[in-house]
Parts: C-alpha cells; sequence; structure tokens
C-alpha cells in the first residue's frame, strides 16, 4: 500500500541527500520515479536539486508536475504518456502550499505511488513552514532525518546568522546555506550561541 512520507530535519541533516540516494535505489532496480521540487526553491539553479556533498540530478517543479496531471489526466515524463511512476520524491517540501500537499496525497490515493517528501519543519523563529504543518497533518508516515548541534546535543532549530550573530526577524523565506544557517539543540538557539 503506497504512502505519503514527511522525512524532516534541521538544516544539514542530508535530506536532499537522501532524496537523491532514494531516486537511485529506484532507478538501479529499473523503476522511474520522479524528482520535484517547489518553484521557491532556487538556490542550486532552475530544475536542478543538488545536496551539499555534490550529489545532484535534473528535476520538474511540483507545480508543472501536478498541472501536467490535469491536462494529460495522467502522469508523463520524457514524453512516455500514460505512464505511472514506482514513486514521486519531493525535495524543499516546507515550501509547497497546504493545496500542493492535498494533490500529492491524492497520487498516494488515486494511483496508489508512494510520494516522499523531504524538508524543514520549522524555520528560523522555531515556526512551522507551510507545507510541513500540512504534511505533519496528513502524512502516513513522519520521520526524523536527525544531525546534532555543535555540542554534540540533536539539532532541531535552523538558526539563521549574520556577522556571526542568530537573526531572530526577517522574512520567513530565505534561501541559503551554511553562510546563512546553522543547526542548534533547543538550549543554545535559545541562548542564541552558535559556538562554544
Amino acid at each position: 500500500m503506497a504512502k505519503l512520507y514527511f522525512r524532516y530535519g534541521a538544516m544539514g541533516s542530508s535530506k536532499t541527500a537522501n532524496a537523491l540516494m532514494v531516486r537511485y535505489n529506484y532507478k538501479e532496480k529499473g523503476q522511474t520515479p520522479v524528482l520535484l521540487k517547489p518553484r521557491t526553491d532556487t538556490r542550486d539553479g532552475e530544475r536542478v536539486i543538488r545536496s551539499r556533498i555534490g550529489l545532484e540530478e535534473p528535476c520538474l517543479y511540483v507545480d508543472e508536475f501536478l498541472e501536467a496531471m490535469d491536462k494529460q489526466g495522467s502522469m508523463t515524463y520524457d514524453g512516455i504518456r500514460d505512464k505511472l511512476y514506482a514513486a514521486v520524491i519531493v525535495d524543499e517540501a516546507q515550501f509547497l502550499s497546504a493545496s500542493q500537499v492535498d494533490r500529492l496525497s491524492d497520487i498516494v490515493d488515486d494511483f496508489e505511488i508512494p510520494v516522499l517528501c523531504y524538508g524543514l519543519r520549522t524555520d528560523f523563529t522555531s515556526h512551522l513552514f507551510e507545507g510541513s504543518k500540512r504534511l505533519l497533518e496528513i502524512a502516513d508516515v513522519i520521520e526524523e532525518v536527525p544531525t546534532v548541534c555543535w555540542c554534540g546535543r540533536r539539532a532541531h532549530y535552523n538558526t539563521r546568522i549574520k556577522d556571526g550573530q542568530v537573526v531572530r526577524t526577517g522574512e520567513q523565506i530565505m534561501l541559503g546555506g551554511n553562510e546563512t544557517y546553522v543547526s542548534l539543540c533547543r538550549k543554545h538557539y535559545k541562548e542564541g550561541r552558535i559556538r562554544k
């Protein structure tokens, strides 16, 4: 039975690498997965998903994939009409809208295709993103991809930094990597300590 998965973790927990490895596993078994990301995610360029460790694959945007489903009445890719996928893999799922998450759940329910969503649970102020909130509400399987704070405790907080200091205000969405965010445990997030 197909399921909707939400695999979440703080920044630097290898979520994207995990998503790309899952795609590879399907391909290695001769199956066809589709790799998606929200259009909001422009950090690594258009229609590409890249992990911090250098893994990279082309992808489609979630909105264009869902639109193609609507227009053609089936899921297509590379011009192959009526080909059903073995899996739908979504990176940066926190940027999805609630309605996009609901539409992805339709793929699970109507086509019996697993949908695996990877993303952050909360933003830099420790509040849920819209996509993450909806996934936490309706996903069949919710799994944490763990990472650690500089102190060795489990890191849950995506902490925005600027000039070596913790930033507590600003827009919810600001793309960035290690120069903009660090993962901290709750204690050090509250204290604003990004290193010993």
